[in-house]
């Protein structure tokens, strides 16, 4: 699961520490526990990650990803937060090294594919 989150039409990516995409700027997001609906582990994921507050989520679509450099194949769901508070931080440092806000026109590269994907479905009015 990923989540898009957006303020003042710039999106938030993390730097990535980890494989899938090490050294990849991405949304934030990750796995979703047994039984965990798939809108709460993004919610939740994006919280562990971001140390934000996630209040009311929307679907964003459905993206898949095969990388070869990684011998992965996901499936996944994007999200985008409606609502939110607090200031985002590196709360988990053996998985994220940076973090920033981004304008559609400064993207640092490179991006993860799930960042790909979910920039390519938000329109030019939110980002």
């Amino acid at each position: 699961m990923g989540l898009v989150i957006l303020r003042d039409r710039k999106i938030l990516l993390y730097k990535r520490v980890k494989a899938p995409e090490a050294g990849h700027w991405s949304i934030v997001g990750g796995k979703v526990d047994h039984m965990e609906p798939a809108e709460q582990a993004a919610k939740r994921e994006a919280e562990e990650e971001s140390g934000l507050e996630i209040g009311r989520v929307s679907l964003l679509g459905p993206t898949e990803v095969i990388s070869d450099a990684d011998r992965q194949h996901w499936i996944s769901l994007l999200y985008i937060a409606e609502d939110y508070s607090g200031e985002p931080a590196l709360t988990e440092p053996d998985k994220l090294s940076d973090f920033g806000w981004f304008t559609r026109s400064e993207l640092p590269r490179p991006l993860s594919a799930f960042a790909e994907a979910a920039i390519g479905r938000l329109g030019s009015e939110q980002f």
